[in-house]
């Protein structure tokens, strides 16, 4: 279960950036048509489509061991995975008002991450702490 959360924030990491590096040269007064074809074109919308299928079936594999309630906002890591790549490769402004809010998602997920939940392995029920 750790591992498929692990992979969940990883993925969804990858899904977004690749998504972002698959529009990047797309002008922002492009046609709805247009924009869909350069998207089209784009080996990155392939790679985002991959990711998303890979990411869809880790999901349904890490709902079938743990509870939603925990297993959700575990994966907001991956708005904190997102800003520092998009900061460190893409570029983009980190503000501190970003960073303020990013820290405040780490707490919320250390905070989640402590409480108790259902984990099944082998078929088997048990309470984590």
């Amino acid at each position: 279960m750790v591992f498929g959360l692990i992979l969940a924030i990883v993925l969804d990491t990858i899904v977004h950036v690749v998504w972002k590096l698959a529009v990047d040269g797309i002008p922002e007064d492009a046609s709805i048509a247009a924009t869909v074809e350069g998207t089209l074109r784009s080996p990155f919308f392939y790679g985002a489509m991959l990711a998303f299928g890979a990411q869809f079936y880790n999901w349904m594999r890490v709902l079938g061991s743990t509870d939603l309630s925990f297993a959700q906002p575990i994966t907001a890591v991956s708005y904190v995975t997102v800003l520092a790549i998009s900061g460190l490769f893409l570029h983009e402004d980190i503000t501190p008002n970003k960073l303020v809010g990013a820290g405040l998602i780490l707490l919320g997920v250390a905070f989640i991450s402590r409480t108790p939940h259902s984990t099944s392995a082998a078929g088997t029920e048990e309470k984590s702490p």
